[in-house]
């Protein structure tokens, strides 16, 4: 049963929007006006028998999409996977870099040229010359139509956001990119869009964003939404010069609490929520409100179009157009302990996966009960060897592990800051509500025991104890975790009605957090750095800028928000509810100073 955490009535925000209401006629709604919109466009620039490439990203509901296309745009249509490579090849080329392991693959260097056959793109190209010549509307769609025609004379892109990809896999409804294979076992197919089909469709749509004419809303595929691509690029623009929040998305778990469901209005008959997502750009999306339409956007295209605006020169020169800062929730208020877990090290997330840099993270204990604890670190004299034999048994055996034996058990109260640095053995135990700070890489978890249970499929979740091994940093034992890991708090500055406080992360971790404790007015610095806080003391506070150059804005309790470093300088301070009062935030940004 639900335990009532909130005593006031949740005023969390699950859909906020960014407001573009001076653009708000450029959009179009639904198939019909979007094929006219096109249709004028051709005509406008006497191409009334030229060639549409419809390029779409993976996952995208492409029999629904091209029956309604069939219907309000007629014209001959070809079709990019025609000319891809066979299934067989594709999976041979594919193959390194999905590999055998359950959960981890290879970051791709493959591109959409790589799933072409050159034979059969050759032939389609001169197919599709030969219908032009014969003054024909011809319509190429698909993932690398437009290599079909490089000359096309419009390009539509039809995107989505991950998220929605993901729901797709869960209800057996796509494949991974050239493939068909629709019933093949979710987790799988996740893998293969992580390390490869997003990986190539995120290339080949960076390659066309000079190209692009009009781009096309189709998270929900009856109720698509087209921008012009020089409106959608203002739209964006626009969005780095202001505070904002992504789509928040929550997901249930195996160890999954109640907390959300109450804090953020979520359905109180889903069985729990373990994972709330309030700022991972990669699968969260963004709403672009048109006067009262929302375009829904992944947020990746914001971090690959205005990377330097909104992370900043000195993090894009590091990070390039990656998002390098995550929050999310954990929630184990009346649930179980996340399994005993580990992250790579940096030499070994690079050298094993091909990613750049790795999932250090931290608990910042948003809220917890009286008996909420954390896992963290070995105990001292730990002999490796005889715990990994013991983690071991409990694997191939079924007998339980003693946790306690060989892992320190934390007590943790409201407001502490657990930090975790790759190579930590750690996880957080029942009755908590951890805000999650971490470095992005965020599939990279190598669970060594998940105390016997079964994930909400059914099915054993999978343990990586090889991968463990390698990566434990054994010395962090009990007195270097008491020294370097919990609350490791020092005052920065105080004022009259305000303390900064900094509580992290390690001197191993790139990221920096700022705790301020405000009943005034204070002011920030972006300090060449995106910054991204929560609020996590107080019912509401408000964002504003001191020379008036973004509108003011209103944030609630627990919710994550986005500060681009081209804002440079904006203050806080209590609002509404809370006025009167003190509040809380927590900040995080990128170290580009000594």
């Amino acid at each position: 049963m639900t335990k009532k955490y909130l005593k006031e009535k949740s005023n969390y925000d699950k859909v906020p929007v960014i407001e573009i209401s001076k653009m708000q006629q450029e959009i179009f709604q639904r198939w019909p006006a979007i094929a006219n919109q096109v249709l004028n466009y051709l005509n406008s620039n006497d191409k009334s028998n030229g060639v549409i490439a419809i390029e779409c990203y993976h996952g995208v509901a492409d029999s629904l999409i091209v029956e309604q296309l069939q219907r309000y745009l007629p014209g001959i249509y070809t079709y990019s996977v025609d000319s891809f490579k066979t299934e067989s090849e594709i999976q041979q080329i594919i193959y390194p870099d999905v590999t055998d392991d359950e959960v981890f693959g290879f970051i791709t260097r493959l591109t959409i040229n790589d799933y072409f056959d050159k034979n059969k793109l050759a032939a389609a190209r001169r197919q599709t010359e030969l219908l032009k010549d014969q003054e024909q509307l011809v319509i190429v769609y698909g993932t690398g139509a437009s290599l079909i025609y490089p000359n096309a004379d419009c390009i539509v892109f039809l995107d989505m956001a991950r998220w929605e990809i993901q729901q797709r896999f869960r209800r057996d409804e796509i494949s991974n990119l050239g493939l068909n294979n629709p019933q093949t076992q979710t987790s799988l197919q996740y893998k293969q869009a992580f390390f490869v089909d997003w990986r190539v469709c995120d290339k080949h749509k960076k390659e066309l964003f000079e190209k692009i004419n009009y781009i096309v809303d189709v998270n929900a595929t009856a109720e698509p939404k087209m921008l012009k691509f020089d409106t959608y690029r203002k739209a964006l623009e626009l969005a780095v010069t202001r505070p904002f929040r992504v789509v928040p998305l929550f997901d249930p778990g195996t160890w999954g609490g109640q907390w959300m469901k109450e804090y953020c209005d979520l359905d109180r008959t889903a069985v729990n929520y373990a994972w709330g997502f309030d700022c991972v750009p990669e699968e969260n999306s963004l709403l672009l409100q048109f006067g009262n339409i929302n375009f829904e956007t992944p947020c990746i295209n914001l971090v690959f179009l205005e990377s330097r605006k909104l992370l900043g020169q000195v993090v894009q020169a590091r990070f390039g157009d990656e998002f390098p800062i995550r929050f999310d929730f954990l929630d184990t208020m009346d649930g179980g302990n996340l399994s005993l877990q580990v992250h790579p090290t940096t030499e070994y997330i690079q050298e094993k996966f091909g990613m750049h840099y790795t999932q250090d993270e931290s608990y910042y204990i948003l809220d917890a009960e009286p008996d909420a604890a954390v896992y963290l670190g070995t105990k001292n004299g730990t002999k490796p060897e005889e715990m990994i034999l013991a983690l071991q048994n409990a694997q191939t055996e079924g007998s339980v592990f003693e946790t306690e034996k060989y892992i320190n058990k934390w007590p943790v109260k409201k407001h502490d800051h657990i930090l975790i640095p790759a190579g930590t053995i750690h996880c957080s135990g029942a009755n908590n509500l951890i805000l999650e700070i971490s470095a992005t890489p965020f599939i990279f978890t190598f669970k060594l025991y998940d105390w016997g249970r079964l994930g909400l499929d059914g099915r054993p979740r999978p343990i990586n104890i090889k991968h463990g091994e390698a990566v434990i940093d054994w010395s962090r034992e009990t007195d270097f975790v008491k020294k370097e890991l919990i609350n490791t708090f020092s005052t920065i500055e105080t004022g009259d009605g305000w303390t900064e406080t900094k509580t992290g992360l390690h001197k191993r971790e790139f990221i920096e957090t700022r705790v301020h404790e405000f009943s005034v007015k204070i002011i920030h610095h972006t300090n060449d750095s995106v910054n991204v806080l929560n609020l996590v003391e107080g019912r509401e506070a408000i964002v504003e800028s001191p020379d008036n150059c973004f509108e003011p804005y209103v944030i609630h309790y627990a919710e994550t928000f986005i500060i681009p470093e081209a804002v440079k300088t904006y203050s806080i301070r209590p609002y509404g509810e809370s006025e009167g009062h003190t509040c809380k935030t927590i900040k995080a940004f990128i170290r580009t100073h000594a």
